[in-house]
């Protein structure tokens, strides 16, 4: 409008029409205060306490006998862009990890891991596998609506007593998957 008005020399009416503005919009001066002390004092307060949302330093500033208008708060303090941040995810394990060793044999390792579904009715239950590293062989599945450590111990020694306690003595934890040892069920048991 300015650009049409200064260079072009149309009218003001003219140059609204062309592009569609009423000229009451086009002239239009706010006159909405500065609010120069209240945005500094804002900024302060957030500067002091660096997690505080614009709903907690309302309450600062209202403590400080700074009444204020919580939609006229909000606007300002996201003019200012004081928002709080949002808190980084949790934190994960820096490096690579060390590949799993696979193993030359059967018998050598096992993996212990529970698997959970729901029924029809809405109940869960779970599932404890144990499958040989080697040959992938399925040893035992346990199905239970709860299965506890105890009972995890006694399916262990009932497979090692047909199978044989592994060879590979070795542990390692891959978030539930671990391979297990005679010192798994003997640690349970105590």
């Amino acid at each position: 409008m300015t650009w049409a008005i200064d260079q072009k020399g149309y009218s003001q009416r003219r140059a609204c029409k062309l592009v569609g503005l009423q000229p009451k919009t086009y002239r239009y001066a706010s006159t909405r205060p500065d609010d120069g002390a209240l945005r500094a004092r804002l900024k302060e307060l957030a500067s002091q306490r660096r997690r505080f949302g614009y709903r907690r330093l309302g309450l600062l500033l209202a403590r400080q006998g700074v009444r204020i208008n919580r939609k006229k708060l909000y606007r300002l303090y996201r003019e200012e862009r004081l928002t709080v941040r949002k808190r980084g995810g949790r934190k994960r394990a820096l490096g690579t990890r060390a590949p799993m060793t696979i193993p030359r044999d059967q018998n050598l390792g096992w993996s212990l891991d529970f698997v959970m579904d729901t029924l029809s009715s809405g109940r869960r239950f779970r599932i404890l596998t144990l499958v040989d590293d080697f040959t992938r062989e399925c040893l035992t599945l346990v199905a239970d609506t709860s299965l506890t450590s105890l009972r995890v111990v006694r399916e262990l020694d009932r497979v090692i007593e047909t199978r044989g306690c592994p060879r590979d003595r070795q542990r390692q934890r891959h978030r539930v998957h671990f391979k297990c040892d005679i010192g798994l069920a003997g640690g349970a048991r105590d």
